[in-house]
């Protein structure tokens, strides 16, 4: 079984560009949101079994949440409803040049709640988001669940490193003892400059595999993705899409990866799934509103074929 843990929030997205949050404008929302979710609700579409853990208010916006994961087929045992505590929010506004503006309402909410632990079972894969690692709460529930783990499981790591918390050593340290214990360590190629300056990611795979990884893989956005899990560097071109909201599209990439992994899928087949997943994701507005199915996923690589 997969695990994975963290934040879980609602939110809502502005239909306008280059308004940065700073303006009456439209919105769309309340979206079922926050990495650790998005990527439970795509390894369970893909066919795996999938846990997460994390928690949500007693509130429309938690009953949102719930809903999703449950329909989408992800057990949501150690998923917590508090009534002391609101659902995390975000919003969400985009540039013309693709960058994008965030306000996040998570301290003091549920989302930000201590992580109930589940049983630990032998062969479990528990899957980390980077940007979790920067609540207090979530980190040290999430450390210890990876203690856990490493000695009847597997890690699988997304860094996804956002540059305002790696001034916070604690985060810093946290994120470089995942990467040390992780099986399959899943950067982007913005993560790789942060973390690698000057090496290619050609090289840091080869790296990483040598340090006794099962499988690198390195997301490329608009370029595909590269890869390797015996040291022979695999390309995984980018489908043609067009993007409408790319917000989530790593952690559908991650979720589409490690769920096929868990499988059996052959690494290469994976990290093609995983590459179309990522282009379909973007073509809707939300973070997991177009979380393809593995029958979407192989209808997609059939007509591209032809």
């Amino acid at each position: 079984m997969i695990i994975t843990a963290g934040e879980l929030l609602v939110e809502f997205v502005s239909h306008e560009l280059d308004c940065g949050l700073a303006k009456t404008t439209q919105f769309s929302g309340p979206f079922p949101s926050g990495a650790p979710a998005i990527f439970a609700s795509q390894a369970a579409r893909v066919g795996a079994k999938c846990g997460m853990i994390g928690s949500v208010g007693n509130d429309p916006f938690g009953s949102v949440l719930i809903d999703r994961l449950v329909a989408d087929g992800v057990n949501v045992d150690s998923v917590t409803t508090r009534s002391d505590h609101t659902t995390g929010t975000a919003f969400v506004s985009y540039f013309t040049n693709g960058s994008r503006c965030f306000v996040f309402h998570l301290n003091n909410t549920a989302a930000d709640r201590e992580l109930v632990s589940p049983v630990i079972l032998p062969e479990t894969i528990f899957h980390i988001s980077g940007s979790s690692l920067g609540n207090t709460a979530l980190r040290s529930g999430i450390m210890n669940i990876v203690e856990e783990v490493a000695s009847v499981g597997e890690i699988s790591f997304d860094p996804n490193i956002r540059q305002e918390l790696m001034s916070d050593p604690e985060t810093r340290c946290c994120l470089d003892k995942i990467m040390d214990v992780a099986t399959y360590l899943l950067p982007s190629d913005a993560d790789i400059d942060f973390l690698f300056p000057d090496s290619s990611p050609e090289d840091i795979i080869l790296k990483m595999l040598a340090m006794g990884k099962k499988a690198v893989v390195v997301k490329q956005g608009a370029d595909g993705a590269i890869g390797s899990c015996d040291g022979n560097i695999v390309k995984s071109n980018p489908i043609a899409v067009e993007e409408v909201d790319p917000t989530g599209a790593g952690d559908c990439f991650c979720g589409t990866f490690i769920g096929l992994i868990d499988q059996r899928a052959s690494f290469e087949d994976a990290l093609n799934a995983a590459t179309i997943a990522g282009g379909l994701h973007v073509l809707e507005r939300g973070p997991m509103e177009w979380n393809p199915t593995l029958e979407e996923i192989n209808k997609h690589k059939i007509s591209e074929r032809a």
